[in-house]
């Protein structure tokens, strides 16, 4: 099976306008937290797991540490179980994703979340290029890099495919594109609700851009069938990309 584990706590130090996480000034870290992670991937059998986290702009390293520690407990209690990492951007530090990405993870997911022009609207902490150029890095580190996108909050079509283009540039390997839905009466309203048809143009006209796997959809969500991107064992000596093969139609 497969399941998502939101680590470092529940308070973000960021104001996304999409976002129902709570804002504020988070306490500590929990130390345990990577073996409680760990216990409970192995009590559920799993054989994938999904590890994301608020952004936590208050610590040094952003929460990297703790992702590695979480990666490498996981790794010792589940041997057979795939680690996918959906990490926020450490504001640019490369020490802390290189930290993340020595700990192993099957896949760097880090989601671009939405187009340049709506970034200072929808989310003014963050920056497109710096979002990029994580990708970009872990990309050249040898990582199966993965992103996501949602639809619905004002932007054209154009500019989303013109985001597709900009994440093959740079060698991204697996793209998610959903629907954005609004959590609760203070963030962004929906600007339009995309037809299943035009996420399946979307979906079509990024696997001809050369993305192995796609998952476009309403509801599709960053670890939506997450474990059904077969062959991404990979290792880091040989690069967890050439692991990859076909395209996955389940999707």
């Amino acid at each position: 099976g497969t399941a998502a584990f939101m680590i470092l706590g529940n308070i973000c130090t960021r104001s996304c306008k999409f976002c129902n996480v709570l804002k504020g000034t988070p306490e500590g870290l929990d130390i345990d937290e990577p073996n409680r992670v760990a216990l409970t991937v192995a009590a559920l059998k799993l054989n994938y797991a999904v590890v994301t986290s608020v952004t936590r702009d208050d610590l040094e390293d952003g929460g990297a540490d703790l992702f590695a520690a979480t990666i490498r407990a996981i790794r010792a209690k589940t041997p057979g179980c795939r680690v996918e990492v959906l990490v926020p951007d450490f504001q640019g530090s490369d020490g802390s994703l290189r930290a993340v990405l020595d700990a192993g993870p099957d896949v760097l997911n880090h989601n671009l979340e939405t187009v340049p022009t709506l970034y200072s609207r929808v989310r003014p902490q963050a920056d497109y290029h710096r979002s990029l150029g994580l990708l970009s890095r872990a990309k050249s580190y040898g990582a199966v890099t993965k992103t996501g996108l949602m639809l619905g909050l004002g932007e054209q079509l154009d500019e989303v495919r013109l985001a597709m283009n900009d994440l093959r540039k740079i060698g991204c390997n697996i793209l998610t594109i959903g629907q954005y839905l609004q959590p609760n009466k203070g963030a962004l309203p929906v600007e339009k609700y995309y037809r299943p048809d035009e996420f399946s143009k979307l979906r079509e006209e990024a696997l001809a851009m050369g993305f192995r796997h796609v998952a476009s959809g309403p509801l599709v969500r960053s670890s939506y069938h997450a474990e059904k991107y077969e062959g991404l064992k990979g290792d880091a000596e040989k690069g967890r990309e050439g692991a990859i093969t076909g395209r996955n139609s389940d999707f």
